[in-house]
């Protein structure tokens, strides 16, 4: 795949996704985000791919925000377009069904932060740094952040962030639970990711897929979690995998999963 805001690059079935604008501090533009939608959709349909990476280029930011210079223009109903279609693109990287890490090298907010959340996982460089600081603009996050930051951190400590718009480091934002790893710098947070990615592909694939499935259930209006995992784990045991999982157990050996 070509773009001309993203990298694109499969290694050992890795697919790792490259905002590349680092003159603008990878800043989302409009531009860009739909790239990112068009990458999602492409790695939905390729065959073989164990996960996906999403990282920016350069040292200093992840993504340091939206693209403000695009804001100027708006009246509501184009406001509302450009929230929206920021919460569908969101939501496709939420509903992956293979594992989605975000590795965040400097700076990650605004939208930056919100991208971040939509991914699985998250493992950081010690450089980094987490913020909402929309409420400086008169505005809020509108890509997501006011409802999964709450998620991570819970409503007190999320509320502050958005309202006093700080920033926190690796380490604050390690502790408030919104990281799982802190690494060195980019290298080795690649790495970190690489080898998440690696252990979960030894797993039973569609299993994977139920988990998160099953975990997004959690978080939607209406949907009753312990009902919904109830028949995900029924409906494994009509596949292949299952079968192959309790046998190797049984027979002491490691599995080998074909994913149906």
């Amino acid at each position: 795949m070509e773009f001309k805001n993203l990298l694109w690059e499969i290694t050992d079935n890795i697919l790792l996704l490259t905002i590349n604008r680092a003159d603008k501090l990878n800043a989302l533009n409009g531009e860009t985000i739909l790239e990112i939608q068009a990458a999602f959709i492409e790695a939905k349909k390729t065959a073989g791919l164990k996960g996906i990476i999403v990282t920016g280029a350069g040292e200093k930011a992840f993504v340091a925000g939206a693209d403000i210079s695009e804001f100027q223009a708006l009246d509501m109903q184009q406001a509302k377009a450009l929230a929206q279609r920021g919460h569908d693109i969101f939501f496709l990287i939420e509903h992956m069904q293979i594992p989605v890490i975000a590795v965040v090298n400097g700076f990650a907010l605004g939208g930056g932060c919100e991208l971040s959340m939509a991914c699985h996982m998250r493992v950081a460089t010690a450089n980094a740094k987490f913020g909402q600081p929309e409420v400086n603009l008169g505005i809020i996050a509108g890509y997501g952040g006011t409802q999964r930051l709450i998620q991570y951190i819970g409503k007190s400590k999320a509320l502050e962030l958005h309202l006093t718009a700080d920033m926190i480091d690796a380490q604050t934002a390690l502790n408030l639970g919104l990281l799982n790893y802190i690494e060195a710098d980019k290298t080795t947070a690649l790495e970190k990711a690489k080898t998440i990615i690696n252990k979960i592909a030894t797993k039973g694939p569609v299993a994977v897929a139920k988990v998160i499935e099953c975990t997004n259930a959690y978080y939607k209006d209406g949907v009753d979690g312990f009902d919904f995992e109830v028949n995900a784990f029924a409906s494994l045991f009509h596949t292949e995998d299952v079968k192959e999982g309790v046998s190797a157990f049984l027979e002491k050996r490691k599995p080998e999963f074909k994913g149906k």
